[in-house]
């Protein structure tokens, strides 16, 4: 066989394993245009009621009217996020299994680091939704009027005052341990099965103060069932414009927020995961979702699917540092 025969071949090689990636092409992008043809599972490893259901069931509704098909909650909740999560990691990386996350998933790498998953292994990033600040709020009948009071009683009592949460590594628990480190105070984690119970449990007196949702917390500040001590994010919120922060009132520096976001199954076609970060971007951009949301304590987030991912190890690693400062542990 000649060179030039030889070389013909290769060549011949070479153009026809180009053209079928030229082909792969249109078809995987025909594929993404399709989606979806099926129903979409957005598991949510959260009790019902909380705001990750609440913002999950939005979304999933605004995706069904913007993608067609059908976007079907589940609530998988449980042992701190970690059942749901891994039943959405074990899924097909078809794009029909989305996880509803929140940053309770990034605190755990560092809390529980013997999942069976890793976030950032068995997940890829799809669009992050948005942030709200959280309220600090005591039982109506504790004897305190503002956050200098509380810590002045914190730091007094020998048996400790009690906070709940809705369960060990979620944001609420995790603005308690940051707020025990900041502020030097030694007070006593109560874990419940969802922020439901924990918010009744405080609401009823048995539990002295609770991080929450301030949309969820407003009506019962409102009707003095409890009383706001001061909320966690840089500014007041516009939702409770009299409380102060938590940073302004004795604890310098201190903030803490609940976030929520979108991810899929590592593997999922990029075409399919730029569609979903496309439809889930104009709907937090729609100006009737951003002013619901502001109504509601909360701001849209915006990012890439590549800014997600930088987001999320950036958040990673600081909950790993104040967890190893905290000394928190799971199921405590």
């Amino acid at each position: 066989m000649s060179k030039s025969t030889r070389a013909s071949r290769r060549e011949f090689a070479v153009a026809c394993l180009s053209a079928g990636i030229v082909c792969m092409l249109p078809a995987r992008q025909a594929v993404a245009q399709q989606y979806p043809t099926r129903p979409v599972r957005i598991i949510i490893p959260f009790a019902a009621g909380g705001p990750a259901d609440v913002y999950g069931r939005a979304i999933a509704q605004r995706l069904q009217e913007a993608m067609g098909g059908n976007f079907v909650v589940e609530n998988r909740p449980g042992a701190g996020s970690v059942i749901g999560t891994e039943a959405a990691a074990t899924s097909a990386p078809d794009g029909y299994t989305l996880l509803l996350m929140s940053n309770a998933h990034t605190v755990n790498e560092s809390l529980i680091p013997n999942k069976p998953y890793a976030l950032m292994r068995d997940f890829v990033p799809v669009a992050p939704l948005n942030y709200s600040d959280l309220v600090l709020v005591v039982r109506s009948g504790l004897p305190v009027e503002d956050l200098p009071d509380l810590l002045k009683q914190a730091k007094e009592r020998p048996d400790g005052m009690t906070y709940a949460s809705s369960g060990p590594g979620t944001p609420y628990h995790m603005a308690g341990e940051l707020f025990k480190a900041m502020a030097g105070v030694s007070i006593i984690h109560v874990p419940y099965k969802g922020s439901t119970n924990a918010r009744t449990d405080v609401l009823g007196g048995q539990v002295d103060m609770m991080f929450d949702a301030i949309p969820t917390m407003a009506p019962h500040i409102a009707s003095a069932r409890v009383k706001a001590i001061g909320t966690t994010g840089q500014d007041r919120s516009a939702v409770l414009p009299k409380v102060p922060t938590i940073s302004e009132s004795g604890v310098p520096g201190y903030e803490a927020t609940i976030w929520l976001g979108v991810m899929a199954p590592k593997g999922v076609p990029a075409e399919i995961l730029d569609r979903l970060n496309a439809a889930i971007g104009k709907i937090v951009a729609d100006p009737q979702i951003r002013q619901a949301w502001a109504g509601q304590g909360a701001t849209g987030m915006s990012m890439s699917p590549a800014q997600f991912a930088t987001y999320l190890e950036a958040d990673i690693e600081k909950w790993a540092k104040i967890v190893r400062i905290s000394g928190a542990k799971a199921g405590q």
